[in-house]
């Protein structure tokens, strides 16, 4: 599905106009969009949902891409036994996977359970062009981001009626609780814990195991304050593993 066709002068007013860091009055987050470079991966992605084999799916950024990478060990240990696959691209935001799905991820497959993280990175990239939004480096609002992660949700029920969700909330990033896209992200979980019904839809918040007594974060486990080291995937899996099993199970 394309984005409708905008004008030059209503790109010029409309998005062009914004300063680093407003946020759009269209929400981006909910508008589906390509991420350039990532077309690949994309496809890899739906030769794997065309062989339907996998049971279980983890789903978004690079904090997800990462178990194929610094987590590649404890994915073997952890999840690999139970058929999983990697559905994580980094840089992704929520109308990245929006696109995403709408090309051709999860067709063909049936998964029991996808686990889902999904919105750092609608909090905005410094530095880097957005070229599937006219060039323009934006931020989405906390609310804008829940909306996208609804999305998300909505359109997996759709795809697949019978899966189920483990919804994770987004983990801590930044050196402590005074970072200001840790906040925004805590914002956005409060909202997008209230969409968990219990039944296809399953919220789970482990950021505790990431964080010392005092909120900071050490980087003994994120060296950037963003993504987990083989350390830090460890206590991923340790804190999602029995919930994954029982989801799996029932």
């Amino acid at each position: 599905m394309k984005i409708p066709f905008l004008s030059t002068f209503v790109v010029a007013v409309g998005l062009a106009s914004l300063s680093f860091g407003e946020e759009p009055a269209k929400n981006l987050a909910i508008s589906p969009a390509l991420h350039p470079g990532t077309e690949k991966k994309h496809e890899s992605f739906n030769e794997i949902s065309k062989q339907g084999e996998a049971e279980l799916v983890f789903l978004g950024d690079s904090i997800t891409a990462g178990w194929s990478g610094r987590g590649k060990e404890v994915w073997e240990k952890y999840w690999a036994p139970m058929k999983a696959a990697n559905f994580g691209i980094g840089g992704d935001r929520t109308e990245h996977i929006l696109w995403r799905l709408q090309h051709g991820n999860y067709d063909g497959l049936h998964p029991k359970l996808t686990v889902l993280m999904i919105g750092t990175n609608n909090t905005g990239h410094e530095g880097r062009e957005m070229k599937e939004h006219g060039g323009v480096v934006y931020r989405s609002s906390a609310k804008q981001t829940a909306e996208g992660v609804k999305a998300i949700i909505d359109l997996l029920q759709e795809k697949q009626p019978e899966m189920k969700i483990l919804l994770l909330a987004i983990f801590p990033r930044g050196a402590d609780n005074n970072d200001a896209k840790r906040q925004k992200n805590e914002a956005i979980n409060e909202m997008i814990a209230k969409f968990a019904d219990n039944e296809k839809v399953f919220w789970l918040d482990i950021n505790d195991a990431f964080l010392e007594e005092d909120g900071t974060l050490s980087k003994d486990i994120m060296p950037d304050l963003l993504h987990p080291n083989a350390t830090g995937y460890e206590i991923w899996a340790k804190g999602i593993e029995g919930k994954v099993k029982e989801l799996m199970a029932n």
